[in-house]
């Protein structure tokens, strides 16, 4: 899946791709709680299989996601962890074969369940946007897709609600 540098980065979009690394406490809270999550994930790396998430809303902490498959994620928080599914990215991409630029806009939907820790029985589901910006590495002169991009920018935001009991 990973031959060309699209599909590099299509890879990395459908794990939600949410790819880098980034722990910090997040904030405890008592009794249960109900509103819209944000969440928002971070990677300047094609091939990571990590990625840094900032939570805020709800709650609001630092966590590593973990590619678990294609379409699902974990998000470990230093009190506990969030397993999030989503769909497959819709949108525009495109890649120009004489500046080896890599563009892709997409959006899809996630569901969050098997929290653990501090996030045991919580429920959410939301949308997530997502960017990448990259450039392709270059062999004999030319664009390749067989290599990893030399640059790379991926950002996802994502909200909806969570119960968090």
């Amino acid at each position: 899946m990973r031959k060309t540098i699209t599909a590099t980065i299509i890879a990395a979009a459908a794990t939600v791709a949410m790819g880098g690394a980034g722990i910090a406490a997040a904030s405890t809270h008592s009794g249960s709680a109900t509103g819209i999550e944000h969440f928002q994930l971070m990677s300047t790396s094609a091939t990571a299989t990590t990625s840094s998430v900032i939570a805020y809303g709800v709650f609001t902490g630092a966590a590593v996601d973990h590619v678990l498959s294609n379409n699902v994620d974990r998000f470990v928080f230093p009190n506990g962890a969030i397993r999030v599914h989503h769909s497959n990215g819709k949108g525009p991409q495109s890649f120009n074969p004489k500046t080896c630029l890599l563009t892709v806009n997409q959006h899809g939907t996630y569901l969050i369940t098997h929290g653990t820790g501090k996030y045991a029985g919580i429920s959410g589901h939301g949308t997530y946007q997502l960017s990448i910006l990259a450039i392709g590495a270059r062999s004999h002169g030319k664009c390749s897709q067989n290599k990893p991009p030399v640059a790379f920018h991926q950002v996802i935001n994502a909200s909806g609600p969570v119960s968090l009991p």
